[in-house]
């Protein structure tokens, strides 16, 4: 294992910073890329969700700017949203080694008009997603022509998702002598020919490979459409897993399959993309924070999901692509952590499962679907709820205001709150489910920052 430590173009202040953080020594893809990052070369690596990719670039991309110089100097574009959001919390905890830098996340589902005012003084780092980035540089609200670094993280699902025509677009915006970073959890022929047309003698670092599955325990289940449900409900009542993501391959199948497990009395949301944008949000805060046991999702919609102890994930449906069922499965063995992948395969799914022997090199391990059939159904109920409160950000509220409010004229016990989440305009607070209701009542008699607030309950 290579320390951090030993990257000497780190500055003192980053390295204390890293250590505060639990950083000590680097992931495979950190040690591969970050020397290279570091000194402004171009790097093309395929890593997937949880390998430290972000820190991967986020070191590389705070060295290089200068936070006395009030221009944007770096773009990192991502998919989605919600993995925008968790590029930019990152950038936020790796940039606390210095002052003044401005990190501002641009993204669709947010409106224009904040977002411009944000733009008035130019940040030095933007995160978003191409459609958002493009329509502000239409407008001139955002200028590129001092970048320095891009970044394309999870590029594979920006190429699926359409996004070529406006990549292309924004990176002529950018200046030919900035330095590109390119990820990419897969690597089709297409992230190959876009590397070879923005990059410029890239360093490619390939660590997420199939012999890295080993660590996670794959089952396989042949089971006919209507024997599935009743499957995964058997399969979820004997493991009670702390956490599992469900992947459908329709956003359909996602809310049938939700639907059907709190009707079992299992916690569980869907998870797609004919949500809005803030039911999205408050979704993966809810199952972040222990409020949902289940997340029944697309693939495209699970992107940006940070859970660093997964504890189950299930193949609904199986995957078209080999390379998309290793992204999914990978979710459950973050850091080198052992995992637990099961999939349900239908008799018109099994061409699928015969692609997937032969990609992973290995026989599949198949058990008998009677047996879960048979397991009788228990619940699966979530330790916690999740209060919204009025007023986020914007009002300046942090964490601690909340919880000093709580525990203090609240007089609840630190132990009943779990995870404190902060959007712009709401606050996010888990409670332990038993107290949630008598929470919401207390909290009517309680200000935070000299102001009362409204508190509910998700759903």
């Amino acid at each position: 294992m290579t320390a951090f430590a030993t990257l000497t173009s780190l500055p003192a202040s980053q390295i204390a910073n890293l250590n505060e953080l639990g950083y000590h020594t680097m992931t495979p893809v950190q040690a591969a890329a970050l020397p290279a990052i570091l000194e402004g070369k171009d790097v093309r690596a395929q890593a997937k969700t949880g390998s430290g990719k972000t820190a991967a670039f986020g070191l590389g991309v705070l060295n290089r700017i200068d936070a006395t110089q009030f221009v944007t100097q770096s773009l990192v574009l991502c998919p989605t949203r919600e993995l925008a959001d968790q590029v930019a919390k990152e950038l936020r905890r790796l940039a606390r080694f210095t002052a003044n830098i401005k990190i501002l996340t641009l993204c669709g589902g947010q409106p224009m008009g904040a977002q411009r005012d944000s733009l008035a003084h130019a940040p030095h780092i933007v995160v978003g997603t191409p459609g958002r980035i493009l329509d502000h540089l239409k407008r001139e609200t955002l200028k590129l022509n001092s970048i320095t670094t891009l970044v394309l993280d999870e590029a594979d699902r920006m190429l699926e998702m359409g996004f070529r025509e406006d990549i292309d677009a924004i990176i002529g915006h950018c200046p030919s002598s900035r330095q590109t970073l390119l990820f990419s959890a897969t690597w089709p022929q297409d992230i190959a020919q876009i590397s070879k047309k923005i990059q410029r003698e890239p360093l490619t670092v390939e660590t997420d490979v199939v012999s890295d599955l080993p660590a996670i325990e794959q089952q396989f289940y042949e089971a006919g459409p209507r024997e599935k449900l009743t499957a995964l409900v058997g399969l979820l009542s004997e493991r009670q897993p702390a956490s599992c993501v469900v992947f459908c391959n329709t956003k359909r199948e996602c809310d049938d399959v939700a639907h059907a497990l709190e009707t079992s009395r299992i916690s569980a949301l869907a998870l797609h993309g004919d949500l809005e944008q803030r039911d999205r949000d408050q979704v993966l805060i809810q199952f972040a924070n222990g409020s949902c046991r289940v997340l029944v999702a697309t693939d495209v919609a699970a992107r940006g999901l940070d859970i660093k102890a997964l504890a189950m994930v299930v193949n609904y449906q199986l995957s078209f692509d080999p390379e998309v069922h290793v992204h999914r499965i990978g979710r459950t063995a973050r850091a080198g952590a052992e995992g637990c992948a099961i999939s349900f395969v239908a008799p018109d799914e099994m061409v699928r499962a015969h692609a997937l022997e032969d990609f992973l090199q290995m026989k599949l391990n198949w058990g008998s679907v009677s047996a879960l059939k048979s397991v009788a159904a228990q619940p699966l109920p979530a330790e916690m709820a999740t209060l919204s409160l009025d007023g986020g950000r914007k009002a300046k509220i942090r964490p601690g205001d909340i919880l000093g409010a709580l525990t203090g004229e609240g007089g609840l016990s630190g132990d009943l709150i779990g995870k404190i989440d902060i959007a712009p305009t709401q606050a996010y607070v888990a409670i332990r489910q038993e107290r949630a209701r008598q929470v919401v009542k207390q909290l009517q008699q309680v200000k935070i920052k000299g102001k009362s607030c409204r508190a509910r309950l998700l759903k």
